[in-house]
Order: C-alpha cells, then structure tokens, then sequence
C-alpha cells in the first residue's frame, strides 16, 4: 500500500477515507489534495485541514441547497461529515472534540433529511428504549412502509461515526434490498457525547432492546434479521448472540475474543504487574509521569479513555479487561456466523481465527489479504470486495 503518511495511525486513517468513496462518502481528489496539505505526524493540521474541507463542502451544500438541486446537496453534507469526522478522532490534540463531532453528526443529520425528502430510499429516526433512557438510532428503508423485510443491523465499535456505519454495512444492505439499521450504544457517538453514557461490555443489554424495537414494526420481518459488528463491534456482536437468539445470522468484522490485549500489549511488563495487584494510585502515578514525556501518547490514551467513562488509566486498562468471551459465552451462539480474517491485522491479531475455532454455531472465516489490497483493520481500502463477499454470504443466509 502506498505510504501517504508516516504515522501509522493517520496512514490507516487516509486508507480509511479513500475506501469510504465506494459509497459516495468521500471523493478522491478531495481525499488526496486534503491528505497533501498535512505534514507528517502533525496531528493539529489533521484535524484543521480535514475541518477545512469539510467546511468548504458544507458551504457547497448550502448553495446546493438554495439552487434546488437537493440530490446534491444530500452528497455533500455526506462527505462533510465523513471529513468532520476524521477532523474529531484527533482533536484532542486541539481540544475540540465535541464541537467537532457536532459539526460531523449536524451534516450527517442534513443527509439524513435530504435523503428522506428526495430519494428512493426512507430514513426514520429511532429512539431505542434503554434502561431509564433512550438511545438514537436511524432505520434506512428501500421499500413500502407495511413491506416486512430483511433488515440489517449495524453495530458500530468503539470509535466508529455514523458515516463509517453508511461506508460499512447501510449502503450495500440498501443496494441489495434491505433494510438497515444503525444505532448509538453505550459509548458511541451521541450516547456518548450528548448523554454521557460510558461502554458496557454485556452487549446483550443493548442489543435486545434494539431488536425489541424492530420485532412488532411491519417493515421488520421479524425472522429476517442479521446484525453485523466491526471493529470492537466484533465483540460486542458475538457476545449478546451468547444470550440473544433472534438473529438469523451475524458478521464479526473482525472477530475479536479479548478487547484488552491491544491495550495491555503497549504496557511494560511492571506496569502490567500493578494492574494484576491492584495497585491504581502507583500505577496512576507511574502513567502520569510517563505521559509527560510524549504529549501523543496522552492525547490517544485520553481519547482511548472517554467511552469508557473515566481519567485513570488503571481504572481504563482493568476496565478493558472485561471485554473477554468465555468459551461458555460462545458455545451458547446458534446463529450461522461469518468473521473476517484480514491479513496483518493490526488491533487484535489472531483472534479471527480463534473465535472462529471456538465457535460451536455454523461458522465461515473469510480471509482478506494484502495482495487483493484487502489487508489490514476492517479492509479499509477494499470496502468493494469485503461488501460484495459479506453481503453475498448474507443473501445465503437470509434470502429475500
């Protein structure tokens, strides 16, 4: 893959957006001239030179707009937020993080509208009941309102934005005649920044009252439904499947058994012995010191530490240990199971093929390499290919 950028992070990321073009979410000129204004490692011209596009895509759908032409103008404000929201996964370094994400999830909204006003496709926005609360979501219907049809429900991970749920699952579910669902759980997205909700990893007390939600619309039907998670979503998914048994197949993309080893993997083998003792205050103390030293590690661990709702870092990384699939949890999964397995995968190595090999329910493990440009966390650049094989997979699954 070609080297736009010598941060491997901001590199994964310019992959990321130049995939999202497959689903109109991004262009590549727009992409390519935004990535050529960023010095190397400078995360501040990030977020400025992303927040620049955008907004000039926002002013550009305005116009769109005012001139009637509202097709246009839904396109724009859908690639506005795609750019707001690479802008927000590093404005901590700019402490503007929320304002950013609001800018990203107001266009996002436009398209929304627009989407719902001019297009084939309907666009309803749910509220999930959840515990004392509501969470967000959107339901993208291609079809008439009191036609029960297959529908797709997309579980963010950990940092995922809307758009990212549009590039990932929404567009393609939609071109193939399904419903798709998307929604903001704990720790994601507006539950997170409007309400102040933190992760939670018993996954299966916000799936089910997702589907709840679903199962009595007359645009559901209710024996057709499939839920897909990516990124961190590769273990909530699997997880509330142990319990939830309404789902006629599901997508792990990746498949992912323990969330903390990408985390613990960065500690030293002292600071890990704190953890194991309990030890917060030395460990807090040890962090901090440490932090001092590279402002971009403190920056990437305070963004790594807000969905989890807390400042500590021993409260963060004992926290992230939780997120573990006990092979009881899987044995208890009945629905037929798809997780990828793409090569050099970056966050959680391995664990496609172990989830896969502990899995008891019907399971394919799809394989994506890098000699089909398919490698690396959620195939950033092959969003194509890894629709194409995941929904054909789906079709078998579930057919229309």
């Amino acid at each position: 893959m070609h080297a736009f950028l010598k941060d491997p992070d901001l590199q994964f990321a310019v992959e990321g957006v130049l995939g999202a073009t497959w689903s109109h979410a991004a262009d590549v000129g727009e992409v390519l001239t935004t990535v050529d204004r960023i010095p190397n490692g400078d995360r501040r011209a990030w977020v400025q030179q992303w927040s620049a596009t955008a907004e000039r895509l926002a002013a550009q759908a305005r116009a769109a707009e005012d001139g009637g032409h509202r097709r246009t103008a839904a396109a724009r404000w859908l690639r506005a937020a795609g750019y707001w929201s690479e802008a927000t996964d590093h404005a901590d370094a700019t402490g503007e993080f929320t304002a950013l994400w609001e800018r990203h999830r107001d266009a996002w909204d436009r398209f929304v509208d627009l989407t719902d006003a001019v297009g084939d496709v309907t666009v309803e926005r749910l509220s999930v009941p959840y515990e004392d609360t509501t969470l967000p979501g959107y339901l993208f219907r291609s079809g008439p309102p009191d036609e029960p049809r297959r529908t797709l429900v997309f579980t963010n991970g950990s940092d995922g934005s809307v758009v990212g749920a549009w590039t990932r699952g929404i567009a393609d579910a939609l071109s193939r005649g399904w419903n798709a669902v998307t929604y903001d759980g704990p720790g994601q997205n507006a539950a997170l920044v409007r309400q102040g909700i933190p992760f939670r990893p018993d996954w299966e007390h916000v799936l089910t009252p997702v589907l709840d939600a679903l199962v009595s619309r007359p645009d559901v039907d209710p024996a057709r439904i499939a839920v897909m998670g990516v990124s961190q979503g590769g273990y909530w998914v699997p997880r509330a499947l142990a319990t939830e048994h309404r789902v006629a197949a599901a997508v792990a993309d990746p498949g992912v058994v323990d969330v903390s080893t990408t985390m613990l993997a960065q500690l030293p083998h002292r600071l890990v012995r704190m953890l194991d003792a309990g030890d917060r205050d030395r460990f807090d103390t040890e962090m901090r010191w440490a932090l001092k030293l590279s402002p971009a590690t403190r920056t990437m661990l305070q963004w790594r530490m807000r969905p989890y709702g807390t400042t500590s870092p021993f409260d963060f990384f004992t926290a992230a240990r939780a997120y573990t699939l006990t092979d009881e949890q899987l044995a208890a999964i009945r629905c037929p199971v798809l997780v990828t397995d793409p090569e050099h995968e970056q966050f959680w190595p391995g664990q496609s093929a172990q989830l896969a090999t502990k899995l008891t329910c019907p399971v394919t493990l799809l394989r994506f390499t890098a000699e089909e440009g398919a490698d690396s966390h959620c195939e950033p650049t092959a969003v194509a290919l890894r629709g194409e094989r995941v929904f054909d997979w789906l079709d078998e699954q579930v057919p229309a």
